[in-house]
């Protein structure tokens, strides 16, 4: 048992402080420069979206505000079984570069996603969301990296606006940490899955996404690596957007986010061969080992618990037990701005969020087995 014990400690502690190192110093040993150059090809920019009526109007004031030639852009947004009035607000934009395609019945964002690539008509395709608003030089970022011949896929860099919850700091500092490694994987061939607000690939490259994928956002760039093409990270393209101070909304968003990695596992598992996958270590390091941290924890705990004959393994579990009850404390408190609440809040909110976070991940395990995942969306709202 004592084995099994120091084997998950070293796991957990390898998946989240180990691997980062581990990969950072790869990148900078074995980095892969991007031949980027100024370039303009044309581009379709499309969004899947629906019942979108608050932020609408605003994402395509943004589009249509971008720094890039107006006749190499088009704006293709499919409406999946709108029912507010989002389809008359894009109905009032006369501008030829917009397109409405709309469908009455709701069949999942994957189905509107295959529609719009078949309906657009230029060389490259830049995938968003309703929410987020597009630095006006976004576009011209990515479409930079296509000047290397070897590069199929883009993703941007998503900046979050700071909010005072505990929930919003705990995910600014975990997607901060995340952007990290996926730069680093990015120098040495490829990140793992693009951010769905803002990516961009070559529109030939594209396979039709299945329905029932949850993550267009993994899916797409794992086609194109398996193509033999890099998916690269560039920080210079940027698209804002608010992190959500709901621990409610980014429990339900990273348990479908879960639910999504585990079909990729399935879907690509010839991926973790390393004779077939130029990304298998990064797969295997960061993200299979990743979502079973929340099974190595459940494990740890109880196999902790049954060594406390030991003075080291009973301090240690009274360590396990503490973290704990700081992870409940700062979920209990994670909505405080005054007083001594405000300071337990930032003490404790690393736990809470870090527990919040592998217990969505355990849900999305659960539900993957269960296949009880809906493959329609619902909104990210605060």
């Amino acid at each position: 048992m004592t084995f099994v014990f120091w084997t998950l400690i070293f796991l957990i502690c390898y998946c989240y402080f180990g691997y980062p190192v581990v990969v950072a110093c790869l990148g900078y040993i074995l980095r892969r420069p991007i031949e980027k150059g100024e370039c303009e090809p044309a581009v379709s920019v499309i969004l899947s979206i629906w019942n979108e009526e608050d932020v609408i109007k605003s994402k395509i004031k943004n589009l249509l505000s971008l720094d890039y030639p107006a006749e190499k852009i088009e704006i293709l947004i499919g409406s999946d079984g709108s029912s507010d009035q989002t389809n008359d607000m894009i109905r009032q934009f006369i501008d030829p570069r917009v397109h409405l395609i709309e469908d009455a019945q709701r069949r999942g964002k994957m189905a509107t996603l295959n529609d719009l690539v078949k309906k657009a008509k230029n060389e490259i395709i830049v995938f968003t969301d309703a929410r987020q608003i597009f630095e006006r030089d976004a576009v011209k970022v990515l479409v930079s990296n296509f000047n290397d011949s070897q590069v199929g896929c883009v993703s941007g860099e998503l900046m979050f606006s700071k909010k005072d919850g505990a929930t919003a700091r705990g995910i600014n500092l975990y997607w901060n940490y995340e952007k990290f490694i996926r730069r680093a994987e990015s120098h040495v061939h490829s990140m793992l899955g693009a951010t769905g607000a803002i990516y961009a690939i070559r529109r030939e490259l594209f396979t039709e996404i299945p329905e029932d994928i949850v993550l267009d956002d993994m899916f797409v760039p794992f086609k194109i690596i398996q193509s033999g093409y890099r998916a690269v990270f560039d920080s210079s393209a940027i698209a804002y957007d608010e992190v959500a101070d709901s621990s409610r909304e980014e429990h339900r968003r990273k348990t479908r986010t879960l639910f999504g990695n585990y079909q990729i596992f399935w879907v690509f598992r010839e991926m973790f061969n390393p004779a077939k996958s130029p990304i298998a270590f990064q797969l295997f390091s960061h993200k299979l080992l990743r979502v079973l941290i929340p099974l190595f924890m459940v494990a740890l705990f109880f196999i902790n618990w049954s060594l406390t004959g030991e003075l080291l393994y009973q301090m240690l579990f009274d360590l396990q037990k503490l973290f704990y009850i700081m992870a409940v404390i700062g979920g209990l408190a994670r909505h405080q701005k005054y007083g001594i609440l405000k300071t337990v809040s930032k003490v404790c909110y690393i736990p809470y969020v870090f527990c919040l976070l592998n217990f969505s991940a355990l849900i999305g395990f659960l539900r993957f087995f269960a296949a009880r995942q809906d493959i329609t969306w619902e909104k990210a709202r605060d």
